[in-house]
């Protein structure tokens, strides 16, 4: 009787790479993948006030930070070798408008934060969120009649300025999400 072709032979897998990975060093040396602190990028939720920290409920272990509060957050990444941090702003109902004014205000929240974090921490890489739901009334993130309907062109120059005003603030790279 002879052996099925379809089936595979003893020797199947023709490579057993088990005798290069029994320790540690090993492994470490095969290993195709190294995830280190300095690939990291730190989200940070940024409030007005002083010396706030607010717990998220929805995200255990994660806080919105007032700037002072940011600040130390920072240095505490960076000694841990975390390189950057990517700001998400939580602003005030106070800041929030029909238009999004606040989004590209050079005194705004997002911009105060990058200039503080630029001079406390000029090695930390800052990435700011350019979108504008944060600002809206209603909580799109685009600008909208009196139906509901996003206004794609007013929308779009209303990002762009939010970037440019985060970009003369410091911030390394702007990122629409």
């Amino acid at each position: 009787m002879s052996a099925d072709p379809h089936l595979p032979s003893a020797a199947f897998p023709a490579l057993r790479p088990r005798r290069l990975r029994r320790t540690e060093a090993a492994r470490r040396l095969m290993r195709e993948h190294l995830l280190a602190p300095a690939d990291l990028i730190q989200p940070l939720f940024v409030i007005e006030g002083t010396s706030r920290r607010e717990a998220i409920a929805s995200m255990p272990g994660v806080e919105r930070l007032s700037i002072d509060a940011l600040l130390a957050e920072a240095a505490e990444l960076l000694a841990l070798g975390v390189p950057a941090v990517a700001l998400f702003p939580v602003p005030d109902a106070t800041a929030k408008s029909a238009d999004a004014h606040a989004a590209w205000d050079p005194a705004g929240l997002v911009q105060r934060a990058v200039r503080a974090l630029k001079a406390t921490h000029p090695g930390l890489l800052v990435i700011t969120d350019v979108a504008l739901d944060p600002y809206t009334l209603d909580g799109q993130d685009g600008l909208t009649d009196a139906t509901g309907y996003v206004l794609n062109d007013a929308t779009v120059e209303v990002l762009v300025q939010q970037a440019l005003s985060h970009a003369a603030a410091g911030a390394d790279l702007v990122a629409p999400s």
